[in-house]
């Protein structure tokens, strides 16, 4: 029984160590160019609505399973929202989320990838210019885009999100963002 768990500890500490060699971490940031989909008014008031150009930060790192194949899981501050406008007034709402995407990464040549995955994001600050609604604490959306390393630990990624969830209980907006991203793997 002790040559079975000393040989099972063995080889948990050997495929450890081969996938470390499999795990890059490292940093990204980029321009969000967001808005809101979905219905157009807010409690009966009608509103159009603009895109807003903000920000987005953090780690990610990439699991390599396959040769053409990795999961790259982030942990990014994002910033999201829209300008809204009606007949009297214009009004921006900004929207600060903790986001957690988790892409699955298809190598289509060796430095070009399709980039396909879910995002849970959770809010973290809300800077609206005025008090019609309040938002909803947790986004989900699904989002596709393309990643492309450049030289060394260099990447760029564009992405498209689109929200599943809507942001608040008085509107049937949805967040969607396109985001162009650089980073750096150590």
């Amino acid at each position: 029984m002790k040559k079975i768990l000393l040989a099972a500890v063995m080889f948990i500490a050997t495929s450890a160590a081969v996938n470390a060699q499999f795990v890059q971490i490292g940093v990204k940031a980029g321009a969000n160019f967001a808005n809101q989909t979905g219905g157009s008014d807010f409690n009966g008031i009608s509103v159009d609505k603009e895109g807003i150009t903000s920000y987005h930060a953090g780690l990610v790192a990439e699991l390599k399973l396959l040769e053409k194949f990795s999961i790259q899981p982030e942990l990014l501050y994002s910033t999201q929202g829209a300008t809204y406008k009606n007949a009297f007034s214009e009004f921006k709402n900004e929207m600060g989320y903790i986001a957690i995407p988790v892409m699955a990464k298809i190598y289509m040549t060796k430095s070009l990838s399709l980039e396909l995955g879910p995002q849970a994001s959770f809010l973290v600050s809300n800077k609206k210019e005025f008090d019609v609604a309040d938002p909803k604490t947790f986004d989900f959306s699904l989002n596709a885009g393309l990643g492309l390393k450049v030289v060394g630990g260099l990447f760029v990624q564009a992405r498209y999100g689109i929200g599943l969830t809507e942001i608040s209980e008085q509107a049937d907006f949805k967040n969607s963002v396109f985001q162009l991203s650089a980073g750096y793997m150590f």
